[in-house]
């Protein structure tokens, strides 16, 4: 999708499709629940309609914010795997975070195995800058991970220094992040399909990487407003850095009149 072209043919503004998509994603409600808020702001939204807009947006919005949430984490990951209802079966959702909590990648696999730890790995370091890589990697005691480290230090995309370790309590941090993730999920009652299942869970994450302030170096503002012009920017939509710059300052000024006195 090209900035400026994203909301095209669209019936409502891309201000408030991103407005739409971004409650669902970060407030764990149905879009029967969506429909009725918007009814309340005087728009009439139908839920299938919001349901083709998180289809569509949510992956987009995680793809342009994602590179703005990798400059937060550290060298120490924590890689786990927790259980998602697709289809009425349980499929494994990869989750890798630092140890400060900040979410590093997720990646949604049918199968448990080597091949998928692997994927997921490689998904993970596709892009990373040489000191973003892991210093240590630390899994629970499945076996499916060591091949996979293995391999991917064979193929250098993995510093072979990198350490593994299979320490259970070092990854609570990850086991809690699951639950506080799964949340939002609740209230979807179950996917589908794989696709609409990952498309639905990019939204779900890049919230919560925001959420955790892992892109609060680029927010201009401060709070919500901050995390609404930093999507809306992404997409091309409202005022321009400058502008909002611009208008940071003036609050600023209003606010403390002794700053334009000292300047």
């Amino acid at each position: 999708m090209a900035a400026g072209k994203d909301f095209k043919w669209r019936h409502f503004s891309g201000e408030i499709i991103l407005w739409a998509v971004r409650w669902y994603s970060k407030y764990g409600i149905s879009y029967r629940d969506l429909e009725e808020m918007a009814e309340e702001r005087g728009l009439s939204v139908d839920h299938t309609t919001l349901y083709r807009w998180v289809q569509s947006y949510a992956p987009e919005m995680h793809k342009r914010l994602k590179r703005f949430a990798l400059g937060a984490i550290c060298d120490s990951w924590r890689v786990d795997e927790t259980y998602i209802k697709v289809a009425g079966e349980w499929k494994y959702l990869y989750r890798a975070v630092d140890k400060c909590g900040n979410t590093i990648d997720f990646y949604l696999s049918a199968t448990r195995d080597a091949k998928a730890a692997k994927r997921f790995l490689a998904k993970a370091l596709n892009g990373l800058k040489a000191w973003q890589k892991p210093r240590a990697i630390n899994t629970d005691k499945a076996g499916c991970y060591v091949p996979a480290i293995e391999d991917l230090k064979k193929e250098g995309k993995l510093p072979e220094e990198t350490e593994h370790r299979q320490v259970k309590y070092l990854n609570n941090i990850v086991e809690a992040d699951h639950g506080k993730l799964k949340r939002p999920i609740k209230p979807t009652l179950g996917f589908q399909s794989m696709k609409t299942a990952y498309a639905t869970i990019k939204g779900f994450e890049i919230m919560r990487m925001i959420k955790k302030k892992q892109t609060r170096a680029y927010h201009i503002f401060d709070g919500v407003k901050g995390e609404i012009r930093l999507i809306e920017r992404c997409f091309g939509l409202g005022n321009s850095v400058m502008a909002d710059l611009m208008e940071f300052v003036h609050e600023a000024l209003k606010r403390n009149p002794e700053l334009k006195i000292a300047a």
